[in-house]
């Protein structure tokens, strides 16, 4: 790092309340800083969108109302969003333009996308990053929330390997707007993560994301999406008309478990793909045990082979589906079964209200609670207690806990965060409950300031998230007044965030030792040592060359300070 003195970069405020830092990614849509919430003094992401995005009032409407929903989703797998909003800002042509911004959890560590552009991952980290996107995917869908924007360039690993996915709902926003599909290519979806039905523009739901999940999985194994091509149109007609191939045709470690788990979620019909990120999760675990998933046609399968006369796989659109229901009645094939007679269908009503009946007092004289009680127990909440306390609990609960560590910056380390099912949920004896335990506040290095201003420096370390400590004074020959000469502990060292570095300053002088009666040799090795300026002058009057007297008295004195020694003739 190097900082060019007495030029102080300004600072920008967001709202009076969000310190920007410096730039820490770029991407088609918008800019991501480091930043400060001075109110509540934490770390975090601060993204500021394209000015452009803004022009549409549209836009921001929705932008508003679908970060205030991705907001209120809590969980160690998605990257929490604090606030968002809007600044007006001034744009080259120096007009007046809206920006908006969203305030982000901080994760320090890699995004998905630059660790696959290093090669095709192992299948077993494979498997353990999608599971951990489904994780998130799972807990979002139950909240009504549909990312719609899948891909690497969305999901982070942090250094102890726990998944983020980012950016939930954004997508929503964009591309339910009035903005073109030409202008916001980059923001609705990539087109390599797209699923059919967005290439088609039809109304997605929960499986798109399921389905982009799929194509980030066959990347991860393979090292390349699924569908490549020279623009977005020429890979979007690849995701409507043409089939994938096994990940083990480019990667031989793919299992053929995985390989049927991978084909599955990337099925052009929504209704043959996994209809649920908790049905994907579990296949994927048992495809990386070793065990191909077994599955019969779904119901949902059979209920559309013929809905009103007209199946659906055999139409692609709506329209070709109304142009079938609106055959004439004449079209259809007569029917050919007679009608019962009155009496058996009165008999049939009848014996349904005595069934009705009999089912209500049952019910109501069931006994309360048991029946529940025997098949089902409930997480208990044990956040905010140690993994000790807690998991002891969840033992007792004839539950299994599993322990996941996690960074937090706001939880004790050893504390629990959180548990995956959440409490209240009711579960199965035996069930296996993740428990994410704090593994303390975020590992920061501590930066290198030396031969920086004691106020640069400082604001450096404070900057990494650190806490600037005491100043001790110190002597350097070399090092000038205020500046820093080293840091304790040392550049370099891992601490947690919000850790004391303490600073060590040059006071600008060097402690001058007496030389009187040392030989001339070492004397003026030792001066030259503190880079003082030193002249030798000869005494004639005395012997043995030793020195006898010096210009400048022991103690402190200004660096580089002229200094004469007068020796005795040898």
């Amino acid at each position: 790092m190097s900082v060019t003195e007495g030029v102080v970069p300004a600072i920008r405020i967001l709202v009076g309340r969000y310190e920007v830092g410096e730039l820490i990614g770029r991407g088609g849509m918008s800019d991501v800083h480091v930043g400060t919430d001075n109110r509540l003094g934490r770390r975090v992401a601060i993204k500021l969108l394209k000015p452009s995005l803004a022009a549409d009032p549209v836009f921001r409407t929705r932008f508003r109302r679908e970060a205030q929903d991705a907001a209120k989703m809590a969980h160690p797998t998605i990257v929490r969003i604090f606030d968002a909003g809007e600044e007006m800002v001034t744009d080259a042509t120096g007009a007046q333009v809206h920006q908006p911004f969203i305030i982000m959890e901080f994760v320090d560590g890699r995004l998905l996308k630059d660790i696959i552009s290093a090669g095709p991952l192992d299948p077993a980290e494979a498997t353990r990053i999608a599971a951990q996107v489904l994780v998130a995917l799972e807990y979002s869908h139950r909240a009504g929330v549909v990312h719609r924007d899948i891909k690497p360039g969305n999901i982070m690993l942090t250094a102890t390997g726990q998944v983020k996915v980012m950016d939930f709902g954004i997508a929503r926003a964009v591309s339910d707007s009035s903005a073109n599909l030409a202008e916001t290519s980059s923001i609705v979806g990539t087109a390599q993560y797209f699923s059919p039905e967005q290439a088609r523009g039809e109304t997605v739901d929960a499986r798109t994301d399921l389905y982009s999940t799929g194509i980030v999985l066959f990347e991860m194994l393979t090292g390349r999406a699924p569908f490549r091509g020279d623009n977005p149109v020429a890979i979007a007609y690849q995701h409507v008309n043409q089939a994938p191939v096994p990940p083990s045709s480019a990667n031989p470690k793919v299992s053929p478990a995985l390989d049927a788990v991978v084909l599955r979620s990337l099925a052009k019909d929504p209704f043959d793909r996994f209809q649920s990120a908790h049905e994907f999760r579990s296949d994927l675990e048992l495809a990386a045990a070793g065990e191909v998933p077994q599955h019969s046609k779904s119901a949902t399968n059979d209920f559309q082979a013929t809905l009103f006369g007209v199946n659906p796989s055999a139409t692609a659109d709506s329209e070709a589906t109304l142009r079938r229901l609106a055959v004439a009645t004449e079209a259809r094939a007569a029917r050919t079964q007679n009608r019962p007679p009155v009496a058996w269908i009165w008999a049939g009503i009848v014996f349904m209200a005595v069934v009705i009946v009999a089912v209500i007092f049952w019910t109501l004289n069931l006994a309360p609670t048991r029946l529940t009680d025997a098949v089902a127990i409930e997480v208990p909440a044990v956040a905010g207690q140690s993994w000790e306390d807690g998991s002891a609990l969840l033992t007792s609960l004839e539950l299994t806990p599993q322990r996941f560590s996690e960074i937090s910056n706001s939880v004790d380390e050893g504390d629990i965060i959180g548990t995956d099912p959440q409490p209240g949920t009711n579960v199965s004896p035996g069930q296996i409950i993740k428990v994410f335990v704090s593994s303390g506040k975020t590992p920061v290095a501590v930066p290198d300031v030396r031969n920086m201003l004691e106020a640069t420096a400082r604001a450096g370390i404070e900057a990494r998230g650190l806490t600037p400590g005491s100043t001790t004074l110190d002597y350097s020959p070399s090092v000038a007044k205020d500046v820093v000469i080293n840091t304790n502990p040392a550049a370099g060292s891992l601490l947690r965030e919000g850790d004391t570095v303490d600073l060590i300053v040059s006071n600008g002088l060097v402690n001058v030792p007496s030389v009187v009666g040392m030989d001339a040799g070492p004397a003026s090795a030792a001066l030259n040592a503190l880079q003082l300026q030193v002249k030798v002058i000869t005494n004639g009057r005395c012997g043995g060359g030793k020195v006898d007297q010096q210009s400048l008295p022991p103690g402190d004195q200004q660096q580089k300070a002229e200094i004469t020694i007068r020796v005795c003739a040898g």
